[in-house]
């Protein structure tokens, strides 16, 4: 049974996606305020989910459901490693430790791998449809707010095996809205997805006792004070 699964995704993910939006630590990126050491944890965090999710899903790449969305032109794994190699130096694999939020997102990759792989499309379409989406925004404000060159610490934004983004994303809907799923299922993926965003939240939120040791109380609250209405697409960091 072929269920419109994208507009779903879109559709059942936008509380959690404004959400997600409105923690301290991405309304201050948006608005230009990042502080480098905060940011290389994320990245570091980022490298433990998107190792788990690349791995997890590489593994499945038989199976009906999660081996059409394997596309190795989204995975993030060794962009994220260049990445950390800037902000660490070469030996960043001995300097880096997930953070609680981190662990907890890794070991929910992990399970539902096991346990229901089909609700790890839920998982890839909020972190990687996103990063395709709000991919250059974020480049560019990150690398305006941080001083950075053209591609120093930036390559975790960057797509290089994908030409034409607007086509990319119609096929990677198409794939979504054929998979062999029922309502049923499609309903557990989006409410997977949710989890996914509350998993982003988690780490987002443990980042912000550093940005307001490095930006001072006033500044952050000065900063965090209005709520955005959100995106649907764009996923935060």
């Amino acid at each position: 049974m072929s269920v419109a699964l994208a507009s779903q995704l879109r559709e059942g993910t936008k509380k959690a996606h404004t959400m997600a939006e409105n923690t301290g630590f991405v309304s201050c990126f948006l608005k230009g305020v990042v502080d480098k050491a905060s940011y290389r944890t994320l990245v570091a965090d980022l490298w433990f989910v998107y190792s788990a999710m690349e791995e997890e899903i590489g593994r499945l790449a038989d199976h009906p459901v999660v081996g059409p969305i394997n596309f190795a032109a989204l995975n993030r794994r060794e962009t994220l490693e260049q990445d950390l190699a800037f902000y660490f130096g070469p030996d960043w694999r001995n300097q880096i430790r997930a953070t609680a939020g981190a662990q907890e997102y890794v070991a929910r990759i992990h399970r539902i791998a096991k346990e229901s792989p089909e609700l790890l499309v839920g998982h890839h379409y909020t972190r990687y449809i996103g990063d395709l989406s709000g991919g250059q925004i974020l480049k560019n404000i990150a690398q305006k707010a941080m001083n950075l060159g053209e591609h120093d610490g930036l390559r975790f934004y960057e797509f290089d095996a994908i030409a034409d983004e607007k086509g990319f994303k119609t096929n990677y809907r198409s794939v979504l809205d054929n998979l062999p799923i029922d309502q049923a299922m499609a309903d557990r993926i989006v409410g997977e997805a949710n989890e996914a965003f509350h998993c982003n939240m988690k780490m987002f939120q443990e980042l912000e006792g550093n940005l307001i040791a490095a930006i001072g109380k006033v500044l952050f609250g000065f900063l965090t004070k209005r709520q955005r209405s959100g995106s649907t697409e764009a996923v935060p960091a």
